[in-house]
């Protein structure tokens, strides 16, 4: 359900003479420092009397008091620290994903906040809120004479709704040292004094309205609702600018005994007598007609509770696979110096600083990109296959999806990780260092070798093996060298160019033209690209990357993310973007936030990234804007897309991955199809298809409507070839 943060008030409730003449008052007008001194000391001099203190500590009182300027007070009571709710949302902006906090508080304005419910929390708390300057002195005297009557045991407050308030700040001011905030509720005359003194610089400060609305922003409601918008959706379902006067009495009398009268969780019969109770103090403040009050009355409670979730493991039944995205965004916020210099001060931020998050999860397309890993591997699968989709120029995420939910259910014995996990199996981090994606990474190579001035027609007779420089004492070596192969010798071997060496995955056509670049050249270049080496043993040899031949056939982890990110920037010509899971960040105060804006970089000339493309093209059966394409192992990808393609299929020595990766000028995304738990589980070769056909499906649902965009042809320079060289 959309929620609003600011609603249309209706007034409810018949409104007497003295009613209205108690609003239109509203903000009392200073009473001037003498005043104020006159005052206080009265009032200082009863509690005094009550509490047997010398009489220093009041003259001390007294002159605090004349010199007791709003400009003085805490900070906090000037501008009070409160922790709100943050809310994300799908990329429309409507849809809620899941909340962040640490009290569920989103703080509204005076305007958002039917009347009835103002008058409501005044009744409850200080019918005569509209008549005093902050301290009651009527009431200050009643206590004392009760409290004596007792035997000097408290037996009645005599606190204002803004005393209230300024206790309510003081003990949860995060600036302040805990026993500071203890000191804030502790019952003794001097916290009672220094409260007065505060609440009487408040009122002189900001007025009536603004504390009214302050402290309907801060009070604690039950049921873990703080402050008057959560607790609307928390027991009724509805923007408090929406409610009645029955809800409304019913909310502003939780506030005294929050935990032990809530109907939800605590006595449900206490909440009614309370209810009625403020119907009664509603009807004498001649705020509403005794008539109302007793229809009211006789309501029933009429609650429609509901649960705000909580963080990335909240998702509604329908939607776990959103947590992967969720757990995403929360790692880039814990990424982003915005929100603070620390992790821990980040997290706090998210929990507590109020942002309104539009994130740029497209609902539609993560409904496809989940359908389609479904397809392949369903939830009881060990094997799964996480897929991620990308807009070029922006970075921004449209989808993280995966056969598993995301939840912190058990799961069946022997079913470590499925069907629930929280390992991130699409983006990567903590426990995921991610999966070899095969002959994927063939497009760094082609990058690094373009950009060193090697054309696409550059022209190697590839064959069958290839002896290389690079050490290797492993398997299948020759004489202590590393010695790739190509898989389908008839069908690779012979005179390549960059066209058909990419397009029919020719593994010794890259190695060599790895070896003429240097491989650190080619590592470089895929991180400039975002491919993150999240593996120990991967960033070891990137430190060594001028040996680190194999890196061309895709040996190091990479995740769908990052590759989907990578050839991104292969479709925006070279423009680098960071991935980017927010569309809009807004602050509490509607303004919007830098860190939601695109970071994007050139990391290659257009020209490099387009030559790529032109190449890229092959593999998927599109035409290169030369004619050049000769063979490519997945043609089926541009009939079955309609539209200008490219792409790359990758698969994993001995097939233990396999992996696809397509994009538009508009859009990217990759999957890879693995084991997370057993990489020697191997899926096999014929899974391919599978996971080809689904990239394909997900990238026509994203593109749907969208116009037909083509490629950008590369200048001449890096088109033809210095002619066939033999090794």
């Amino acid at each position: 359900m959309p929620r609003s943060r600011r609603g249309d008030p209706s007034r409810l409730g018949a409104q007497s003479r003295r009613g209205a003449e108690v609003r239109r008052r509203g903000d009392l007008p200073g009473k001037g420092r003498l005043w104020t001194l006159a005052l206080t000391g009265l009032i200082a001099g009863v509690f005094m009397a009550a509490a047997a203190l010398p009489s220093s500590l009041l003259v001390g009182f007294g002159i605090k008091a004349a010199a007791g300027e709003f400009e003085d007070l805490p900070a906090a009571l000037r501008t009070p620290p409160i922790a709100q709710r943050s809310d994300l949302y799908a990329n429309d902006g409507i849809t809620l994903i899941t909340s962040f906090y640490d009290e569920n508080r989103v703080a509204v304005p005076m305007d958002a906040v039917a009347p009835v419910m103002r008058d409501a929390m005044v009744a409850a708390e200080d019918i005569r809120f509209y008549e005093h300057p902050g301290v009651d002195l009527r009431s200050v005297l009643r206590a004392f004479v009760a409290n004596q009557r007792a035997g000097g045991e408290v037996r009645q407050g005599a606190s204002t709704l803004t005393m209230q308030y300024v206790r309510n700040v003081l003990k949860s001011d995060p600036n302040l040292t805990e026993a500071e905030r203890a000191a804030a509720t502790v019952t003794s005359p001097g916290r009672k004094l220094r409260e007065m003194r505060y609440a009487i610089a408040v009122e002189r400060g900001i007025g009536k309205t603004e504390i009214l609305n302050r402290y309907l922003n801060i009070a604690y409601f039950g049921a873990g609702a703080y402050g008057i918008s959560a607790a609307s959706e928390r027991y009724f379902d509805k923007a408090p600018a929406h409610l009645n006067l029955a809800e409304a009495a019913l909310l502003a009398g939780l506030v005294q005994s929050p935990d032990t009268d809530s109907p939800i969780d605590g006595d449900a019969d206490a909440a009614v007598a309370r209810r009625n109770y403020v119907l009664d103090q509603m009807v004498r403040m001649g705020v509403t007609s005794a008539a109302d009050a007793a229809r009211a009355t006789a309501a029933p409670l009429a609650l429609r509770p509901t649960t705000e979730p909580n963080g990335c493991t909240s998702m509604p039944a329908g939607r776990t696979d959103w947590g992967f995205f969720c757990d995403y965004l929360v790692q880039w916020w814990e990424r982003q110096p915005a929100f603070g210099a620390t992790i821990s001060e980040r997290q706090e931020r998210l929990r507590r600083g109020g942002y309104h998050i539009v994130s740029s999860l497209d609902p539609t397309v993560q409904a496809s990109a989940l359908g389609q890993a479904l397809g392949v591997y369903g939830y009881d699968n060990p094997r799964a296959m996480p897929t991620a989709v990308v807009q070029p120029g922006t970075g921004r995420v449209l989808a993280l999806a995966v056969n598993r939910h995301y939840r912190l259910d058990a799961n069946p014995a022997g079913q470590e990780n499925y069907p629930n996990t929280v390992n991130q199996l699409v983006a990567g981090g903590g426990a995921i260092d991610g999966y070899q994606a095969g002959s994927t990474f063939k497009m760094f190579t082609m990058l690094a070798a373009l950009e060193a001035g090697l054309p696409l027609g550059t022209t190697i007779n590839a064959p069958t093996k290839l002896v290389t420089q690079w050490r290797h004492t492993g398997p299948g070596n020759c004489g202590g060298f590393w010695c790739p192969v190509n898989a389908n010798p008839k069908w690779m071997n012979g005179p390549r160019t960059m066209w058909n060496g990419f397009g029919r995955s020719v593994n010794t056509y890259f190695v060599e033209l790895e070896r003429r670049i240097g491989a650190d050249k080619v590592v470089a270049m895929a991180q400039r690209f975002g491919i993150v080496l999240r593996s120990e043993a991967d960033a070891a040899l990137a430190e060594d990357a001028a040996g680190w031949g194999a890196f061309t056939l895709g040996v190091a982890a990479t995740t769908p993310l990052d590759l989907a990110n990578a050839y991104a920037t292969v479709a925006a010509e070279g423009r680098y973007c960071a991935p980017l899971p927010v569309a809009e960040l807004m602050d509490p105060a509607g303004q919007p936030v830098a860190a939601a804006q695109p970071s994007c970089s050139q990391v290659v000339r257009p020209d490099v990234a387009r030559a790529a493309t032109d190449a890229a093209r092959c593999p998927v059966g599109d035409r290169s804007a030369f004619n050049k394409c000769d063979g490519g192992t997945a043609t089926s990808v541009a009939g079955l897309l309609g539209r200008p393609v490219a792409g790359k299929t990758g698969s994993a020595e001995q097939y233990a991955t396999e992996t696809f990766v397509a994009y538009t000028p508009q859009l990217a995304a990759a999957a890879i199809a693995a084991n997370p738990d057993d990489p020697g589980d191997k899926v096999g070769a014929a899974v391919q298809a599978n996971v080809v056909a689904a990239v394909v499906r997900v990238m026509a649902t994203a593109l749907a409507g969208a116009p037909k965009r083509e490629f950008t042809p590369p200048g001449q320079d890096l088109v033809v070839g210095p002619g066939r060289t033999n090794f």
